[in-house]
């Protein structure tokens, strides 16, 4: 499959992030929900841990909105909180329902320590770094699951469990979403430094961008080590 567009910045920093992006959107936990071979205790332990990712998340992109410098950077971020907290945490509501987990139960969760060290890692580069910071650590998550959503709705097994999570993240609604910040990460970019590629900041950028890939890998492995 050919890699989304979702902007030039996303394309150079995902080229830069090498095999930890393959490790990402190929992980065995992303395998089990193409074929459906992943276990359903594996996927509600996920579930619940993503439900918490989310809510910090989102309270990071909210943090986009007050470092935002225009107000079609604020636009795209205030979008985003929406799109997380009003449509895609709803898949994870109605699932651990048929499980007999509630809303509450989801958000007062214990946290993984790979969780933990995620959602924290992506705060802290927006507390401590600017805007970029936080689009280069935010971004992996955003548009990965973009990526992947495309990928599994083209190859999925027909009698796959999972296909309402594959259909979530591969219709173009979310697709949209993508898009929508890739491109605003773009003029971001050009606004505060220019040319990505040869900017002093280049580096730094990616390093937070491959940081917080890593730490996708390292959440997917959670799902399988809830067996």
């Amino acid at each position: 499959m050919i890699a989304p567009d979702y902007g030039k910045s996303f394309a150079l920093w995902r080229e830069g992030a090498a095999g930890a992006w393959q490790d990402y959107t190929r992980h065995a936990f992303v395998e089990g929900l193409r074929d459906g071979s992943l276990p359903r205790e594996a996927f509600v332990q996920y579930l619940i841990q993503d439900y918490v990712f989310l809510v910090h998340f989102s309270r990071a992109w909210s943090l986009a909105v007050v470092k935002s410098e225009t107000l079609e950077e604020m636009k795209v971020c205030a979008a985003t909180v929406d799109a997380l907290v009003n449509h895609e945490m709803s898949l994870h509501v109605s699932v651990c329902a048929t499980e007999g987990i509630d809303e509450a139960k989801l958000f007062n969760a214990t946290e993984a320590v790979e969780n933990l060290a995620y959602t924290r890692y992506v705060l802290d580069a927006g507390l401590q770094g600017d805007f970029l910071d936080l689009m280069a650590a935010l971004a992996p998550c955003v548009m990965g699951y973009g990526e992947i959503g495309l990928r599994l709705a083209e190859s999925k097994a027909p009698d796959t469990p999972y296909a309402d999570w594959i259909n979530t993240y591969a219709n173009p609604g979310y697709q949209s979403v993508c898009a929508r910040v890739g491109s605003m990460i773009d003029g971001a970019v050009a606004r505060r430094i220019g040319k990505l590629a040869t900017s002093p900041r280049v580096n730094a950028l990616q390093d937070r961008f491959s940081m917080a890939t890593t730490l996708e890998v390292g959440f997917w492995q959670m799902g399988l080590n809830t067996q």
